[in-house]
């Protein structure tokens, strides 16, 4: 029986299967905190407390935890600055459509509006990245702000904050919690104009490709089936690419920024295109409705012609739509655009990114030759987890999809720093599992106070740093847009031996011939493990398709680095990249 509104809470969220929370403790925190030590911790049926050094972090963790699971997870702050540390993360967790619960807790709640020490309204802050946020101003409303948190979060997808002053949740509890029935959402079938719609515009196409999406996530071998029955190549996003890459003989890549491969001459070069659950952000590299037919299957209506000039809209899951439109297509005999396709993807993959000669003898290490080792080294149900920048581009172009490994990163938000916290809550969440960064030391460096976390909370994570004292990605934006790299620069650091002195198993690798060797003994460490790969930072990536206008900034931006005394660099940089051009 529940005595205190936080101990209510607490048995509210053991009821809805959480089984830990992330967070700092703090004293507007602190009955939360204490009813989580209360509840026994997980092994006895309660709740586990996760300390984390930074609640950015708590809610990177959370979020990460969420997508994995798909079930709600949990991450808290102190009022103030200590909730508002979450925010970054929220963004993130919301953004991903990741079910997570933040509570934030909240000054005395008789000096709410008096500019008390640390007064923030977390009810306002939190709005703009969360499908819920409301403020408990009494113990009898607590139950049901919980409850519907709680079902907004799991419903919608999506972050919902519960405000709760500390005041409020030392009170006795008022009457009964809700009980919680927390739903998964169901499927959604598309109607039959839109469908007849969609078979018509196929059946009227000589040249059909596909581009998908994360909606396309539980339908792989139907979205294989249909392109095969439609003779489409198939490009995929990033946030796609563990769903639909792996058994595919229709893939052909990626295309945006962190492209490779043939997805965006497809894309172009057919009459129709069909988007399969995507919301792909890069307008820029997508047909705009004028010479390519456009139809796009997506579960969110709003996302439905936002990014493009879409002709054909269907609103429903893809699994769902391609059953429904199958009986009316006839099947494409002529397969020539899709064998042109496939023939050019396999050419451009075969010199993907320009590797440069004798890439496995080559000092500082290659950060794609250390990418592609790393890819076999890991295990076959390993969880990835990319930092935003450089790290993002080697896992989309060497770490390969197999239907049971797990690919996670800030995708849509796009924050520096998610790695490390994105793998706490991995980790934590499934012990037996290997779970993998692809950390940049940019990112590694912000939130570096979480290798504290993994190595008290003994964390078997295994973090692989490419570490090239840069910001490669914004050295690259800087160079095709014309300017010089300037301030990208990052303190050269020893990562291996910081994670030695917190007791953690680090390495240090400057010899390519020596990564296999130190990739292996991380993972085989019972314990967590941080390999440091000093990488080249005058390794960048291209776009898939190069503008005139990139290839002048680029050459811009080499000359006025010679012009500023740069010479060695502008030689080096040009010798490492200028082929991918």
């Amino acid at each position: 029986m529940a005595t205190t509104v936080a101990d209510q809470i607490i048995a509210q969220l053991i009821e809805a299967g959480v089984r830990r929370i992330y967070g700092i403790v703090g004293d507007s925190l602190n009955p939360i905190v204490d009813a989580v030590r209360r509840s026994g911790g997980s092994a006895k049926g309660g709740i586990d407390w996760v300390h984390v050094r930074n609640e950015e972090a708590a809610a990177f963790a959370a979020g990460a935890e969420a997508q994995l699971t798909g079930e709600l997870a949990v991450c808290a702050g102190s009022c103030g600055p200590g909730n508002l540390h979450l925010i970054n993360g929220l963004y993130d967790a919301h953004r991903s459509g990741a079910p997570v619960l933040a509570i934030a807790s909240h000054i005395p709640s008789a000096q709410i509006g008096s500019s008390f020490f640390q007064e923030t309204h977390p009810d306002r802050l939190f709005v703009e990245c969360s499908n819920y946020c409301e403020l408990v101003s009494s113990a009898g409303q607590a139950p049901r702000v919980v409850s519907m948190a709680m079902r907004h979060a799991i419903g919608l997808g999506g972050v919902a904050v519960v405000t709760l002053p500390g005041d409020i949740a030392e009170l006795p509890a008022v009457g009964t919690a809700p009980t919680i029935t927390l739903t998964k959402p169901g499927t959604l079938v598309p109607s039959p104009a839109d469908v007849q719609r969609l078979a018509d515009a196929i059946n009227n196409a000589r040249q059909i490709a596909i581009f998908a999406g994360i909606g396309v996530a539980g339908a792989h071998d139907e979205v294989v089936a249909f392109a095969d029955l439609l003779a489409a190549p198939m490009g995929h996003s990033l946030r796609g690419k563990e769903w639909i890459q792996y058994d595919n003989p229709f893939d052909v890549g990626m295309t945006g920024l962190i492209g490779y491969g043939a997805a965006h001459d497809g894309m172009h070069d057919a009459d129709l295109l069909i988007l399969l659950g995507t919301d792909f952000p890069y307008s820029q590299f997508l047909p705009d409705g004028t010479d390519v037919v456009i139809a796009q299957v997506d579960i969110r209506a709003e996302h439905i012609g936002r990014r493009t000039n879409v002709t054909v809209p269907v609103h429903g899951d893809v699994a769902a739509t391609l059953a429904a439109v199958t009986p009316l297509i006839t099947r494409t005999a002529d397969r020539r655009f899709l064998e042109k396709t496939l023939k050019h993807h396999e050419q451009l993959m075969h010199k993907v990114d320009g590797n440069p000669r004798n890439v496995e003898k080559r000092t500082p290490i290659h950060p794609e030759y250390a990418a592609s080792i790393l890819d076999e080294v890991a295990a076959d149900d390993a969880v990835f987890i990319a930092d935003t920048g450089m790290c993002n581009v080697w896992a989309a172009r060497y770490i390969n999809p197999n239907g049971r490994r797990r690919m996670l990163a800030s995708l849509l938000h796009g924050s520096m720093a998610n790695a490390l916290p994105q793998a706490i809550g991995a980790q934590a969440s499934h012990p037996g599992r290997q779970v993998v960064t692809l950390s940049g030391d940019g990112g590694l460096s912000m939130l570096l106070g979480e290798l504290v976390t993994v190595a008290a909370q003994n964390l078997p994570v295994k973090i692989v740093v490419f570490n090239n004292s840069t910001l490669g990605m914004v050295k690259l934006e800087m160079l095709v847009d014309g300017y010089p790299d300037f301030g990208v620069d990052v303190p050269a650091v020893d990562y291996a031996a910081v994670a030695n002195a917190l007791g953690i198993y680090g390495q240090r690798v400057e010899d390519p011939a020596d990564i296999r060797g130190a990739l292996e003994r991380a993972f085989e460490h019972n314990g967590p493990a941080l390999v440091d790969l000093v990488t080249d930072p005058l390794a960048l990536s291209m776009p898939p398709t190069i503008t005139g206008a990139q290839v002048r900034g680029f050459a811009l931006a080499l000359s006025r680095v010679v012009l500023n005394g740069g010479v060695g660099e502008a030689v080096q940089l040009a010798r490492t990249n200028i082929h991918k051009l």
